[in-house]
């Protein structure tokens, strides 16, 4: 019964809130901020969810930017609770098909997201340069998911160097979000879904790399996330928090 209320709200709050954004969103498309502040309205979706978010961040990332976020991607419900963390002045990076998904997908695009081909990889190179020419001509930040899929259970996999290359050839520092487990948290029967931990951690220079050192940077901040990642995944950590 719960699962079957719950559901209902979700898809409620989807089509109405879909339905607004769009139309502020077309009352000033593409606005710098517009993903900010719907992103931050679907996060309110993570209350129906019975989902708790705590998020820590770290004191220099609110001292610089634009920067280029690198996140741990695991599952769809990232629509809510990734969005609930979303910093003023960011947009994500998603695939051009999302534009055709009612509601959601038409609000994701008027927003101002970027939209990339990623089935074309000849066009990769292209990609990069239209977000690090977005970051530069709009000073926005973007949020990107380096492991280029979602993991489902399977821990962090490997990186991909689009974020890197972007960041680099932007000129703009990278700072890793570390989101604890997301893989079967959300279960719709079960009124408390427990807590989601989200850390964004110390930014990292890219001035301190070349182009030919970026697949450093890329091991580098893979295993600085892998290794935070498991410590928000410790039960004891949030026992240490509460103390």
């Amino acid at each position: 019964m719960l699962a079957a209320f719950r559901w209902l709200l979700l898809g409620v709050f989807v089509v109405l809130f879909g339905i607004g954004g769009c139309l502020f969103c077309i009352l000033r498309p593409f606005h710098r901020n517009n993903t900010f502040i719907w992103a931050r309205v679907f996060g309110w979706a993570t209350r129906i969810l019975g989902l708790k978010l705590r998020v820590k961040v770290h004191s220099d990332v609110p001292n610089g930017g634009p920067y280029v976020y690198i996140c741990n991607h695991q599952n769809s419900w990232e629509i809510f609770t990734i969005a609930a963390t979303l910093p003023p002045n960011t947009v994500t990076v998603g695939k051009k098909s999302l534009r055709w998904i009612p509601f959601f997908g038409w609000l994701y695009w008027l927003a101002g997201n970027i939209l990339i081909d990623r089935k074309n990889k000849g066009k990769a190179h292209g990609t990069i340069a239209q977000t690090a020419t977005a970051i530069k001509k709009r000073d926005i930040s973007v949020w990107m998911f380096p492991e280029g899929t979602r993991s489902n259970g399977r821990g962090l996999l490997p990186f991909k160097n689009g974020a890197f290359h972007t960041a680099f050839q932007a000129g703009v520092d990278i700072v890793p979000v570390c989101v604890s487990n997301l893989h079967d948290k959300i279960k719709m029967n079960r009124w408390d879904n427990g807590e989601l931990r989200v850390e964004f951690l110390q930014p990292v220079k890219i001035a301190n790399f070349r182009k030919e050192t970026l697949r450093d940077l890329s091991k580098q901040c893979h295993q600085q996330m892998a290794h935070k990642i498991a410590e928000l995944d410790k039960p004891q950590q949030s026992e240490k928090e509460n103390a």
